[in-house]
């Protein structure tokens, strides 16, 4: 027969005693007790959490069509864990058995017309997943949110959730971290909150705090923590807790996203994203301009002052490599120049020159390469280091960027002429291979249409320009969202395939394929990327040596992107193959020459072909000159102000921290013991633990294996609570009443201690707060000064636990890696063992 044995702190009010042993039947306590529901009802947090994050990448995938093979590859990958727990595998077999499930799973959902049987995968499984997964990697580089949901890239996503269900279920269950499983969820929130200019949302944000409770929840209830004073998760307290923590968190989170730097506008999780640095307004130079030109508040205003007879563009990057998925730049390190004070513009003399003076603000654009006119011969008074490049004339920070920036641009421009351009037609001498390299996957329709546009054209010029007016003609059209909805929003050759089909997108559309057919043609080519020409504000700037120079501005709404062709003799020539976009240069305007429809608002006072576009000249008024290092606006210390602030509040918090959370612990112990604890009979546990942390913050630890009593004796007699041999001081015999309370209640008769209610008629004097209170006053009175300050200020008892919490997922993975050695070994051994048998036999 065997005996249960009596949890007397259990008890209940009115059945103390009254319990009997239960007897078991024989061979009843060996008998071991199934997972029952946990492992599925696991595995549905999980499914849920994972599945109702990927509600975040609608706005990252156009529409909802993707979402069906996403849900599907989450719910077979997390029920397959679930099926081979409840069968009591291993816990590597059930890793195993998720990767195996996944496999087969995207095998059957992207490949079943080339798998074995419509789920195993083969040869030919492979090669599709190579092609899957270069259409991914170009729709990831070239291609602006939100993205059409093609294959690779659905796929990828399908790959990398299932790969997060078996790494949140492995934290979650085996690993016993199920709070540490948000950091999986918190991965896939990640990529929408970068990329989404609305950040996650409200259906992602709302379906992984579901999850992510559900996954809390279960492990909670299913194996709760020994540690706790609760004997099962299922304490009527727990939802009240976990509801008031949960309530105070979020009103927390809503309070202080207003003074956060980088929550400028907006409520989380809707706001702008986390940048103490300020919102990144640069242009990207991968040539996602899409979201820029979309922009509705005109980010990154730039304001500059000329005396160009045209409003010039603003240059800020070149990309010139071209692979076939994207454009890049090249920065080429190796060949960069350092200073800015003397830039070789390398342009050859074939054609009177102009020498242009600009001054430049840029205000709140970040980038690393600055924004000036073509082709910059100096720049002066820039802060920090900066470089230039000699094949591209792109200028770039080296230990800073563009924000905050004021200077004075000195370049040269060259008076090109239609004549000029069409007697420079001698072969490409002296030209990097890479302005010239066609890619090797030109789709045929942009092959065989550059053919047909510039047949009967005999010299470069006539071919640039076959090209040109092929884009601008009335077949194309200008259109921001029709890329988006046509999901061709992007830059790579398959991009470029569907424009010239749907013949409507935008400048980075018309720039590309003017860049690409010209290469197909023998004409070396390149990408600008800048700005538009600006608008007049109405004001001017002082420069010295100019006198007053009207100002213009441009913002993310200007971004622009136009092709750049080499002519020998010549040099780099900028054409505009964009419709009712920026200004087409004299050189290249042809006599009513009719230009496609548009939707862009941005070209006000810009027609293709106007003389000018300079602003009637008004007083000048006491605008700073660029680069004599004049403050900018007061906003700008405001805003350090602000963040040093925030710096010194935050600073403040992780040092009181400790005291903090040493107070708080205290004061709930306290409680705890004043009311009793709900389900219990005794308040003397809360007491007694808070008087051992109370010796230990002032010296005096308990040991691992030491009794109650013990300890007691021990602290009583040590200098900490007064003259050692004294034991009758008031701390002495608040600490001897402590003890007398704890070993009454854990080993005294069940019954014996009194109620919660008992313990609240208690004389006030004999609460346990009070005893506590004396102690403190003792220990503290008896304590040296450098004692108190870490008492105070670096608890031993916090710092231990913080201690003891880092180390928990080194343990834990340690653990991991013993079972996986030992499991390994183990199956090693019985391979070998069988070979020798079979070797014997």
């Amino acid at each position: 027969m065997t005996l249960a044995p009596q949890r007397s702190s259990a008890s209940r009010p009115g059945t103390a005693g009254a319990e009997e042993p239960t007897v078991l039947s024989p061979g009843a306590g060996s008998r071991r007790e199934g997972p029952g529901a946990l492992p599925w009802v696991m595995g549905t947090a999980v499914a849920v959490a994972v599945a109702g994050a990927a509600f975040g990448f609608n706005g990252v995938l156009r529409g909802w069509a993707w979402y069906s093979p996403v849900f599907s590859t989450v719910l077979a990958v997390a029920f397959s864990m679930a099926m081979l727990r409840s069968l009591r595998a291993r816990t590597w077999l059930v890793a195993a058995g998720g990767l195996v499930a996944l496999v087969v799973s995207l095998t059957f959902i992207f490949f079943r017309q080339h798998s074995i049987a419509g789920f195993i995968p083969s040869p030919e499984t492979m090669t599709y997943l190579g092609k899957f997964l270069r259409r991914a990697s170009e729709t990831v580089l070239a291609e602006s949110t939100p993205v059409a949901p093609n294959a690779g890239i659905v796929m990828l996503i399908c790959a990398v959730l299932g790969l997060l269900v078996i790494l949140i279920d492995a934290l979650a269950f085996p690993l016993a971290l199920p709070a540490t499983s948000g950091l999986g969820i918190l991965a896939i929130l990640v990529v929408p909150a970068i990329v989404k200019p609305q950040s996650v949302g409200v259906l992602g944000f709302v379906g992984a705090a579901i999850g992510y409770l559900l996954i809390l929840g279960c492990s909670h209830w299913f194996t709760p923590d020994a540690r706790t004073l609760a004997d099962t998760a299922r304490n009527p307290g727990q939802l009240r807790r976990g509801a008031v923590t949960a309530a105070a968190a979020l009103t927390v989170t809503l309070l202080l996203q207003p003074v956060i730097p980088g929550f400028d506008q907006g409520t989380f999780p809707q706001g702008s994203r986390l940048n103490p640095f300020g919102s990144a307004t640069g242009l990207n130079p991968m040539i996602s301009l899409g979201n820029s030109l979309r922009s509705p508040s005109g980010d990154g205003r730039i304001t500059f002052a000329t005396n160009a007879p045209t409003t010039p563009y603003l240059r800020s990057v070149t990309v010139d490599s071209f692979d076939g998925d994207s454009w890049s730049p090249d920065d080429r390190e190796s060949t960069r120049q350092p200073g800015t004070g003397r830039i070789e513009s390398g342009l050859d003399t074939a054609a009177t020159e102009f020498r242009i003076i600009t001054a430049v603000n840029t205000g709140q654009y970040t980038s690393p390469y600055l924004p000036s006119p073509y082709a910059p011969e100096s720049v002066n008074g820039l802060t920090g280091r900066w470089s230039w490049d000699p094949a591209t004339l792109s200028i770039k920070g080296i230990d800073t960027n563009s924000r905050d920036q004021q200077y004075v641009v000195t370049s040269v421009t060259p008076q090109l002429t239609a004549a000029l351009l069409a007697r420079a037609s001698d072969p490409v001498r002296g030209v990097p291979e890479q302005f010239l390299r066609e890619p090797s996957n030109v789709p045929e329709v942009v092959r065989s249409t550059a053919k047909t546009v510039t047949a009967g054209a005999a010299t470069p010029y006539a071919r640039a320009m076959a090209i040109q007016r092929y884009l601008r003609s009335t077949e194309f059209s200008y259109s921001l969202q029709s890329p988006v909805q046509g999901g061709y929003d992007g830059n790579g050759l398959s991009v470029l395939a569907d424009f010239l089909a749907q013949k409507s997108g935008y400048c980075i559309h018309f720039a590309s394929a003017m860049a690409v057919m010209a290469r197909l043609e023998g004409i070396p080519s390149r990408i600008a990327v800048g700005y538009a020409p600006g608008r007049p504000t109405g004001a001017t700037v002082a420069v010295s040596g100019q006198g007053p120079l009207p100002e213009f501005e441009v913002d993310a709404r200007d971004a622009h992107a136009w092709p750049e062709l080499y002519f020998q003799g010549v040099g780099w020539v900028p054409f505009e193959p964009t419709p009712s976009r920026g200004v087409v240069p004299a050189y290249a305007t042809e006599a009513a020459a009719p230009s496609g429809a548009s939707t862009n608002e941005r070209n006000d006072a810009l027609t293709p072909g106007d003389g000018s576009t300079q602003a009637p000249v008004p007083a000048p008024g006491a605008v700073p000159l660029p680069g004599t290092g004049t403050p900018a606006a007061g906003g700008g210390y405001s805003a350090q102000a602000l963040y040093g602030l925030g710096a010194v509040l935050l600073l403040a918090l992780i040092v009181a921290s400790p005291r903090l959370v040493r107070g708080g612990v205290r004061r709930r112990r306290l409680r705890t013991a004043a009311r009793g604890y709900p389900g219990t009979a005794g308040t003397a546990l809360p007491a007694w633990v808070e008087l051992r942390d109370l010796a230990m913050d002032y010296g005096v630890a308990p040991g691992a294996s030491e009794t109650p009593r013990h300890f007691s004796a021990r602290l009583r007699a040590s200098a900490a609570l007064g003259e050692p041999g004294v034991t009758d001081g008031p701390g002495q015999r608040a600490a001897a009443a402590l003890t007398e309370d704890f070993e009454r209640e854990q080993y005294g008769r069940p019954g014996a201690a009194g109620s919660a209610d008992d313990a609240g008629s208690a004389d006030p004097a004999d609460s346990a707060a009070a005893r506590i209170a004396l102690v403190q006053a003792a220990l503290r009175s008896n304590a040296g000064p450098l004692v108190r300050l870490r008492a105070a200020w670096l608890p031993p008892s916090v710092m231990s636990g913080w201690r003891r919490a880092l180390s928990l997922p080194g343990r834990a993975i340690s653990r991991t890696a013993q079972r996986t050695r030992r499991g390994l070994a183990g199956s090693w051994g019985k391979i070998r063992n069988s070979v020798r048998r079979v070797r014997r036999g």
